[in-house]
């Protein structure tokens, strides 16, 4: 139990309102001392843990960056620029998106995510578009966000194995060559290429529906 006292002191820490920096570091000093480490493993153990987990302090930032944008209208001025193109609408918008987000992927360009792109930037303009010619209902609203967070995910999900070297399909060939099955990473991507192309189709469609659904409400007066 006595290894546990990590968690205490950052729970007491936090209760009182310390520097959050300086209680994980005592936390992490403290499990390691109780652990029979001695000072050089711990520093090691810590740079090891930060140097691992370096993306997340840059996801973290653009966290920071995205929310200064919001605070100062970002999202509004998404829905106005939408607004003034003729012909825009939310499933053209979200189509668009996704077209060009499982191309990014394809290619292994990190693009997109629901917090960096979606919610400030696609689903304000989708909504935009949607409120140029319909009063955009409660439910309306909730489908146009359903639909922009699933355009992420298909193009994210089923983009990235197009990419010869990308996570998932080096993950496929090694639990192949573990169940004993010899299989080289370009035969992965290439099988995926239809499966995107299929997934393209297909969240076309449901962007249509979704446009066919919102010209059933009721007209701006």
């Amino acid at each position: 139990m006595i290894k546990l006292i990590g968690v205490l002191i950052i729970i007491l820490g936090f209760y009182l309102k310390l520097d959050t920096i300086a209680i994980v570091l005592i936390a992490g000093l403290a499990t390691g001392f109780v652990s029979g480490l001695d000072f050089v493993e711990i520093l090691s153990t810590l740079g090891t843990a930060f140097v691992q987990t370096r993306y997340m302090s840059l996801f973290l930032i653009t966290l920071a960056v995205v929310g200064i944008l919001e605070r100062n209208g970002l999202r509004e001025r998404a829905a106005k620029c939408i607004s003034k193109l003729e012909g825009a609408t939310a499933g053209r918008v979200l189509s668009f998106y996704m077209v060009i987000r499982i191309i990014a992927s394809a290619m292994s360009i990190r693009l997109g995510g629901h917090v960096q792109f979606i919610r400030p930037l696609i689903y304000p303009m989708a909504k935009g578009a949607a409120e140029k010619k319909y009063e955009v209902t409660e439910d309306i609203d909730d489908k146009i966000k359903a639909v922009a967070n699933s355009v992420e995910n298909y193009g994210n999900f089923f983009g990235q194995n197009v990419f010869v070297a990308s996570a998932g399909v080096l993950l496929i060939v090694g639990t192949f060559q573990e169940l004993g099955i010899e299989v080289i990473p370009y035969s992965v991507s290439k099988a995926s290429i239809p499966v995107a192309i299929i997934t393209v189709v297909l969240s076309l469609i449901q962007n249509m529906m979704l446009d066919r659904k919102i010209n059933k409400t009721d007209k701006k007066r």
